[in-house]
C-alpha cells in the first residue's frame, strides 16, 4: 500500500509537468497566432518639405533699416512682404505635383522679413519620390484673386486684417509685394506696391474688368537631386535677390520726391524684374533664361 501511494503520489506529479507544459505549450502557440494575424502597418506613401526663403541684396543677407547700393542708389527697406501660391514640386521624370494649388489658406503664405516664423514654409503630405524642379506662384493667380472672407479666411486674415495689409483700398484683390522705405542721400520715402490691376469706376464692383495681370510663375531647377522618402523630409533654401528690384533686367532709376508704384502699368518693369516676364500664349516663357529675384541655393535632405 506505502509502494502504491508513492507510485500515485510519483504519478500525480507527472501529470502535474505534463498539464504545466502543456499550457506554456499553447500560451507560445497562442501569442504567435495573435502577431500572426496582427495587421500589417500602413506604408507611408509622403512626407513634408520645407521651403526656406533666404532674402538677400546681392551676396549680402537682406536685413530692414540697413543701407544698401543697388543700381548705383541707395536704398532702405522699412517693409519687405510678399506673396507665394500655386506652388507644384517637378519629379524629375516631368509629372508635376501640385500643392493646395486652388486653396489659399493651405496654398499660399505671405512672407514678411519682419516675421522670421514667416520665412519658412512647410508642404505638408508631398508624394514620395525624386524632383528635380519647383515652380512658385508669385503673387495670386487671377481665379483666386478675390478678398474672399469666408472661403480662404485664414490667408485673409494674414494678408490683410493684421499689419500686413496686402489688400487693395480698392479693387477686389490681393497686394503681391508691398514696400516701403527710403531711397538716396536725402532718405527720400519710396513705396512700390504690386498686383493686378482691374479696370472700372472707384467703389463699384459691377464695373470692374481685368486689367494688367502681374501674377507670375517661376520655373526654378534644383542645384541636386530631391528625394522626398519615408525617412527623408527635405528643406529647399530659395534665395530672394531684392538687388534685382532695381538692377534686374530693366534697370530702374529712383527720382522724384516720392517714387510710389502702387497698381498701375509703370509696376510692370518691376514685376518683371522680381519674377521674370511671364509666359507667351503658347505656354512657354517670354525670356526663359530670366527667372528674376528667385532661385534655389541648396538642398537638405
Amino acid at each position: 500500500i506505502i509502494y502504491n501511494i508513492k507510485f500515485l503520489s510519483k504519478m500525480t506529479d507527472f501529470k502535474k509537468i505534463l498539464l504545466g507544459a502543456f499550457v506554456a505549450t499553447t500560451l507560445v502557440a497562442c501569442g504567435g497566432s495573435n502577431n500572426d494575424d496582427s495587421p500589417t502597418p500602413p506604408q507611408q506613401s509622403s512626407n513634408n518639405v520645407t521651403l526656406k526663403f533666404n532674402n538677400v541684396m546681392g551676396s549680402t543677407p537682406l536685413a530692414l533699416g540697413t543701407e544698401y547700393t543697388s543700381n548705383n542708389q541707395k536704398i532702405k527697406f522699412t517693409e519687405v512682404k510678399y506673396v507665394i501660391s500655386d506652388i507644384y514640386l517637378v519629379k524629375s521624370d516631368g509629372t508635376k505635383v501640385p500643392y493646395n494649388v486652388d486653396n489659399l489658406d493651405k496654398g499660399a503664405t505671405v512672407v514678411n522679413l519682419a516675421k522670421s516664423e514667416t520665412l519658412s514654409y512647410v508642404l505638408e503630405g508631398i508624394e514620395l519620390g525624386e524632383y528635380n524642379k519647383i515652380i512658385l506662384g508669385f503673387g495670386v493667380k487671377s481665379s483666386l484673386n478675390t478678398l474672399d472672407q469666408q472661403k480662404f479666411p485664414n490667408f485673409y486674415a494674414a494678408a490683410g486684417a493684421n499689419d500686413t495689409k496686402m489688400h487693395w483700398e480698392w479693387g477686389n484683390g490681393y497686394r503681391f509685394t508691398k514696400l516701403e522705405g527710403t531711397y538716396g542721400d536725402e532718405n527720400k520715402p519710396l513705396s512700390i506696391h504690386t498686383g493686378s490691376t482691374v479696370k472700372g469706376t472707384r467703389d463699384d464692383p459691377k464695373t470692374y474688368v481685368p486689367g494688367v495681370d502681374a501674377f507670375r510663375d517661376v520655373t526654378l531647377e534644383l542645384p541636386s537631386k530631391m528625394n522626398v522618402t519615408p525617412k527623408s523630409s527635405p528643406t529647399i533654401t530659395i534665395n530672394a535677390d531684392w538687388d534685382k528690384l532695381l538692377n534686374g533686367k530693366t534697370k530702374i532709376t529712383l527720382s522724384g520726391n516720392i517714387p510710389t508704384v502702387h497698381h498701375t502699368q509703370s509696376m510692370i518693369p518691376v514685376v518683371n524684374n522680381l519674377a521674370g516676364e511671364g509666359r507667351n500664349l503658347d505656354g512657354s516663357y517670354v525670356d526663359a533664361n530670366y527667372m528674376g529675384m528667385f532661385s534655389v541655393s541648396k538642398v537638405e535632405h
